[in-house]
């Protein structure tokens, strides 16, 4: 079936879809049944399946996470919500020291076939303890499969790909898409783990981004075509395991690296996509690789504020416009 969805209804559409292709699929979380979710992403589920299979929970980040394990050992298939990304500080034992390490320490007689889902990212003034990009705190972890969905499409093919997945998957769902149109085809293959997308073509600089920060390479991508400038956009789609393939082949093309990470560059992604390119493939690039990252602060309450503190578009094309003086 295709159909035309939000980003936010593709997300109830993929819950809904493996909960009916597979009885050991469950759903629970803050709000997510009687409420419809925090951001009406889950509207309709419990009315479809019922308190058994969709259930509202306590606000215990800690109880959910470790729900979700538990239910996965015991043979079921947890879909578990965190309201808010920010909200893994207050369950990251359960992550990174039971959820990401329970199939390494049985030597593999126990996987843990969970997906947990959480609201990422600023620009939707949530403040500073409800808006940061919480990716960049997991991508060291291993036993995690991260996965930054930037379209209705890619998070409803993501979503489906997670629950179906026999390790944990940890999908990140960003505040600022939710309103987002996409062609749903719910008859598609699900998407491979680790695969990125090229999403626009171009010789001049390869541009990688995720998620919101995808749509605003494409527009400086827009921009910069006036100018006779063609970048080319790339979205990893997923940051662990990463696509490291899909970016050396454009800098064959290029030679020239642009990554645009949301958040301060510390610790992050775009710092060790660079690091890893700059080790294993020097002799690609004809000019510095850039960063574009936001400040080293918190994220601002103030609308103004916040706006400064994303990389724009405009800061995009400038650093494309930047990297080819060299």
């Amino acid at each position: 079936m295709i159909r035309e969805l939000t980003y936010r209804e593709a997300i109830a559409s993929a819950i809904g879809d493996e909960l009916e292709a597979d009885p050991r699929t469950v759903f629970f979380g803050e709000d997510v049944g009687a409420a419809g979710g925090a951001f009406k992403s889950t509207v309709g589920l419990l009315e479809r399946f019922g308190g058994e299979r969709v259930r509202d929970t306590p606000i215990s980040e800690q109880a959910i996470v470790g729900a979700a394990i538990g239910a996965a050992i015991a043979g079921l298939r947890p879909i578990a919500e965190i309201m808010f990304a920010d909200f893994v500080g207050v369950c990251f034992d359960q992550i990174v020291n039971q959820l990401a390490k329970y199939r390494y320490m049985t030597a593999g007689q126990v996987r843990l076939p969970v997906t947990l889902r959480m609201a990422n990212g600023a620009g939707a003034g949530f403040g500073a303890q409800h808006s940061q990009a919480a990716e960049n705190w997991l991508i060291n972890v291993p036993g995690l499969y991260l996965a930054t969905p930037a379209t209705a499409e890619d998070t409803y093919r993501i979503l489906r790909t997670a629950v179906q997945c026999d390790d944990p998957v940890v999908v990140f769902e960003h505040k600022n898409l939710f309103g987002l149109k996409g062609t749903i085809d719910s008859t598609a293959p699900v998407l491979p783990v680790g695969k990125a997308d090229v999403v626009r073509s171009g010789e001049h600089v390869t541009v990688v981004a995720t998620q919101q920060m995808r749509h605003r390479a494409v527009e400086a991508a827009e921009e910069l075509a006036a100018e006779g400038i063609h970048i080319e956009v790339i979205d990893p789609r997923w940051l662990t395991p990463f696509d490291d393939a899909a970016v050396v082949a454009s800098l064959q093309k290029t030679s020239r690296l642009l990554v645009v990470q949301e958040g301060p560059a510390p610790g992050g992604w775009a710092g060790a996509l660079v690091a890893r390119l700059c080790a294993h493939h020097f002799e690609l690039f004809d000019a510095p690789p850039r960063l574009l990252t936001s400040p080293f602060t918190p994220v601002p309450y103030s609308g103004v504020l916040e706006d400064a503190w994303l990389p724009s578009a405009p800061d995009v094309a400038d650093c494309c416009r930047e990297l080819l003086k060299y």
